[in-house]
């Protein structure tokens, strides 16, 4: 299955990483939902993922059928039941993740600053930009460096 740049990219983080247990579960989960997944009737070209064991990443191309209020509906019913579920939380987005080597690193926006404020969170320090909406962006712009990234703008004065 192919996707345009323009999917529409949507990531929810974990604050923990999921366990092998659960990454099976929710992988056969969410390949059932996007399988069955439409808008208005119309089947949506989607899929889900799970990345670096914290992400829960839906890409949908809109180019055969659009996500509509009600499916977006949907897909954060299947978040809000994996919270639920196995007692993680995807929705906070006070959580920042960040890369030291190839490792994830999931802290609290308090614990982030002092990470910053120490120098242990460097402008090289990659970091996620959860906000991006295009499956071109997320290619591109979900891990950067924290220099070129929102999060410069935000904590600059940490620096």
């Amino acid at each position: 299955m192919s996707f345009s740049p323009q999917s529409k990219v949507w990531i929810y983080q974990g604050d923990r990483e999921f366990t092998e247990t659960e990454m099976t579960a929710i992988r056969g989960q969410l390949n059932d939902f996007t399988s069955q997944w439409k808008a208005h009737g119309h089947q949506l070209q989607a899929k889900a993922e799970i990345l670096y064991n914290y992400f829960i990443v839906f890409i949908v191309d809109e180019a055969t059928a659009g996500a509509s209020g009600c499916s977006i509906d949907a897909s954060v019913r299947i978040i809000k039941g994996f919270e639920q579920e196995y007692s993680i939380d995807l929705f906070n987005r006070f959580n920042m993740a960040y890369k030291v080597g190839d490792k994830v690193v999931v802290v609290n926006k308090e614990d982030f600053e002092t990470l910053i404020s120490i120098k242990k969170v460097t402008p090289e320090t990659i970091v996620f930009n959860n906000m991006v909406q295009t499956l071109a962006d997320f290619e591109t712009k979900w891990e950067v460096p924290f220099k070129y990234s929102w999060h410069n703008k935000v904590f600059a004065d940490l620096l």
